[in-house]
C-alpha cells in the first residue's frame, strides 16, 4: 500500500516548505514520492516548488472540499495508473476544512492501494497569538483545521519568546488534546514522526503497535458488504449512527437493483445515485472514533 499524507493549513503557514523537506527525506530514504496540488487560483504557483522527477497532478480554480472532490479522485486514479510511487502528499489550499478535505481523498475504489497516515496541520504561531484579529469564519477554520489534526507543527517558533512558545503549545493542545504537537521553524518535521501516524482503521487480524493518530478522533473505517438491503432497512441503521459519524460514501448492494448504488451521506443528510457497473460493495466511513460504530451486515 501507499502511504498518502494531508497537508492543511493556512496560507503563509508554512505548508511549501515542509513539502519541499519531506520530499527531500523521502528521496534520503529511498522512497519515491508523488504530489498532488489544490490551488484556487488559475496559475500553479506552489508546483514550481516540486522537482520534475516528482509525479506532480495539480487540481486549479477549485477547493478540494468542494467542487474539486471528483477532480482529485480522477487525479488519483491517473497517479496509481501512470507512475510508480511510494508516497502520495496531497497539500491543500487553506481555505480547505480538513474533514472535507480527507473526505474528497477517501474513495472504496482506493482502498487497497492507498494508506491514508492522517493529517498534518501547519499552524503560523504568530497568527495563533493574533487570530482574534481574524474575521470570524477565517478563526472558526483555523480552529477547525487545528482541531481536526492528527500532527499540529507550530511553526514560525523562532519568532518567539520561551514563554509564548509554552503558552501558544499549551492552547493548542487545548484545542486538540489528541494530537502531537512539534515547535518547528521553517516546516522542518522529522520524516519518522510522520511515518509513525496512522488515521485508516486496522483491518481485522492486523495488529500493529500504537502510533501518532492510531487512537485519535477522527478517523476512517473501511466496511465492505457480503448480502445486499433494501432502502429501507439500510437508512434506519443510518438513522441509528451517533452524530460522530461526519461522512460516508462507496457502493450498496440493494435487492432488486443489479448493481450497487451509489451511496452517499454527511450530517444527516443521504443520498442515493444509480450505478452502471458493478462497483464493489464498499463504503468509507469517516468521524470521530469510528471503529466502535455497530456495523449493518458484515464489515473488513
Amino acid at each position: 500500500m501507499k502511504d498518502v499524507y494531508l497537508f492543511s493549513g493556512f496560507l503563509g503557514s508554512g505548508k511549501t516548505s515542509m513539502l519541499v523537506d519531506v520530499l527531500n527525506q523521502l528521496k534520503e530514504e529511498g522512497l519515491k514520492p508523488a504530489v498532488m496540488m489544490n490551488e484556487l487560483g488559475e496559475i500553479p504557483f506552489d508546483s514550481r516548488v516540486v522537482d520534475e522527477d516528482v509525479p506532480l497532478k495539480e487540481v486549479l480554480e477549485g477547493c478540494i472540499c468542494c467542487s474539486a472532490g471528483e477532480k482529485i479522485e480522477a487525479q488519483i486514479q491517473t497517479l496509481l495508473h501512470d507512475f510508480h510511487f511510494d508516497v502520495l502528499i496531497i497539500e491543500s489550499t487553506g481555505a480547505a476544512h480538513p474533514v472535507e478535505a480527507l473526505d474528497a481523498v477517501y474513495s472504496p475504489l482506493f482502498a487497497d492501494p492507498l494508506n491514508i497516515k492522517g493529517i498534518v496541520t501547519v499552524a503560523d504561531s504568530k497568527l495563533w497569538m493574533e487570530r482574534n484579529k481574524l474575521s470570524p469564519q477565517a478563526r472558526s477554520l483555523f480552529l477547525e483545521q487545528i482541531r481536526h489534526a492528527h500532527l499540529i507543527l507550530a511553526n514560525k517558533s523562532d519568532l518567539l519568546s520561551e514563554s509564548e512558545k509554552a503558552s501558544v503549545a499549551f492552547e493548542l493542545q487545548g484545542v486538540n488534546p489528541h494530537a502531537f504537537i512539534l515547535q518547528t521553524t521553517n516546516g522542518r518535521v522529522p520524516l519518522k514522526l510522520l511515518q509513525n501516524m496512522q488515521a485508516t482503521a486496522l483491518r481485522k487480524n492486523e495488529i500493529q503497535q500504537a502510533q501518532i493518530g492510531k487512537h485519535l478522533h477522527l478517523s476512517s473505517r473501511l466496511i465492505e458488504f457480503h448480502r445486499s438491503f433494501t432502502q429501507e432497512e439500510f437508512e434506519e441503521w443510518v438513522r441509528s449512527l451517533p452524530e460522530s459519524v461526519y461522512r460516508m460514501k462507496g457502493y450498496v448492494p440493494i435487492k432488486g437493483i443489479r448493481y450497487p448504488m451509489i451511496f452517499q451521506y454527511a450530517y444527516g443528510l443521504v443520498q442515493w445515485l444509480p450505478e452502471y457497473m458493478n462497483m464493489p460493495p464498499k463504503i468509507v466511513m469517516i468521524g470521530e472514533n469510528v471503529d466502535n460504530v455497530p456495523v449493518i451486515g458484515e464489515e473488513i
